[in-house]
């Protein structure tokens, strides 16, 4: 699978970009270029670390080697969250992230993570790219001198590990549990404590009771992290994160300074490894919950009166996020509205077709 996807992007190479953009790749060809990319994630992670490494990878074969970019894992360089700053200033031209871990940088940014309730990942996608969320996108980053790019998705995550079950929404009070963003927010409000703690610091955190819970990703993340070790339940749905996208972010003078071609193979790069990293996490998610199944560990469902009060809670957090500052109420109508728009028909196609075959 990923030599024939290796092969199948090497084979584009710079005159199919060339071709389809009408530029000419002459001084793409001559010019060589070496970029570093710091990200949040261990190096090679599954997933999200392998994610980064998908990305520089595309964009070294469609530049044809002209192009080559060098991975950093989290606190190679930078820790996992100083990746913002790093790129900002320009220490590293890319950074491989989550845009809800910059909530302190500008409100705006989690809307183009994930949104408690909101958008799949289908529905993010069709917002970034064919409504004007990408466009948003810059528009927040811009005084950051940054570039953002959608650069992947693991699809619907899991609800997270508790060591202790969630029966009702009082069991939420003074519940310690690492969930950054906006779904860190609402955990506040229904009473909890929430942590952002990067990675590498859950496992830990958790085993030795610093935290009571955490969200992570999915089966295919959390295996890896060993969560199932210390922690006795593995609660569903992800309601804080039902289409998380990560982000490329691009040091905007390093970008602007690149020849045409390049910054179509970086535009193109970032599509493909949007579309592998959610592939990537569909193909392994469903392993890691058979192996979940075997090791025993208690999978269970949030009961409908948590997901009620959660929901309702979410409604709240959005609309006072909304009016945080003028870039913060234009994210949100436009998200929103999109949303509105959309969601419909996904209830109508999507929906209807898993419910037939249950």
């Amino acid at each position: 699978m990923k030599n024939n996807r290796r092969t199948f992007i090497k084979s584009l190479g710079l005159a199919s970009v060339g071709a389809a953009t009408g530029i000419s790749i002459s001084s793409a060809r001559a010019e060589k270029v070496k970029w570093k990319m710091v990200t949040s994630w261990p190096k090679n992670f599954p997933g999200l670390g392998a994610g980064a490494e998908t990305l520089a990878s595309y964009i070294n074969q469609l530049s044809g080697g002209s192009l080559k970019v060098k991975v950093f894992g989290a606190n190679e360089l930078v820790p996992p969250l100083g990746v913002f700053d790093y790129v900002s200033s320009g220490g590293a031209e890319m950074g491989h992230s989550g845009a809800y871990y910059w909530k302190g940088k500008t409100a705006a940014a989690q809307f183009f993570s994930s949104v408690p309730f909101g958008m799949t990942a289908q529905e993010m996608n069709s917002w970034l790219y064919y409504g004007n969320g990408l466009q948003l996108w810059e528009k927040v980053y811009e005084k950051f001198n940054l570039v953002p790019r959608a650069a992947g998705n693991t699809g619907v995550q899991m609800g997270g590990w508790f060591n202790k079950e969630i029966n009702s929404a009082d069991d939420l009070k003074g519940l310690k549990m690492r969930i950054p963003g906006l779904g860190g927010e609402v955990l506040a409000r229904a009473g909890g404590t929430p942590f952002t703690l990067a990675g590498a610091e859950i496992f830990t955190s958790l085993q030795t009771g610093v935290i009571d819970a955490t969200e992570w990703v999915g089966p295919y993340n959390d295996r890896a992290f060993g969560l199932h070790k210390a922690a006795k339940f593995n609660y569903y749905p992800g309601w804080h994160e039902p289409g998380p996208s990560l982000e490329c972010i691009i040091n905007k003078e390093a970008y602007m300074s690149l020849s045409k071609v390049h910054q179509k193979v970086i535009d193109l790069s970032c599509k493909a490894a949007n579309i592998d990293m959610i592939s990537d996490y569909m193909s392994k998610n469903y392993q890691a919950l058979e192996f979940f199944k075997k090791e025993k560990v208690q999978i269970k469902q949030f009961p409908k009166e948590v997901l009620i009060k959660l929901k309702n809670i979410s409604k709240d957090v959005l609309k006072d996020l909304s009016t945080t500052d003028p870039i913060s109420k234009e994210v949100f109508d436009s998200y929103s509205n999109f949303l509105n728009s959309v969601r419909p028909w996904t209830i109508l196609s999507e929906d209807s077709y898993l419910n037939s075959t249950k």
